[in-house]
């Protein structure tokens, strides 16, 4: 084998070093990819969560149209802003909840 040949060979292998390395990773390479897989699944179910929120949101609205006004809700809501309650009503009160955990 020539020297040229030999450079030749090694200028390949290195190309080929070069974007096998690339392949896995570089920036659009398998781990990113698995990483943006990764991302993708979370962000579906915070989409879900949020598509159940807003429906939830819809139909309450919809019961405070004045169209279709809900006694109900409009006393429900109306108790929760003002904070009120009846004077036969028994008031229990709880301390508020925390998002951690108990040891």
């Amino acid at each position: 084998m020539s020297v040229r040949q030999a450079c030749v060979s090694l200028i390949c292998l290195g190309l080929l070093g070069y974007f096998s390395y690339h392949m896995f990773v570089g920036d659009f390479g398998l781990e990113a990819r698995a990483r943006l897989q990764t991302e993708i699944k979370t962000l579906d179910g915070e989409l879900k969560g949020l598509g159940a929120l807003r429906e939830r949101l819809d139909r309450d609205v919809s019961l405070m149209r004045a169209e279709n006004l809900d006694p109900d809700m409009l006393d429900e809501r109306a108790r929760a802003v003002l904070n009120f309650s009846h004077p036969d009503e028994i008031v229990i009160m709880t301390k508020p909840q925390t998002d951690t955990p108990k040891r």
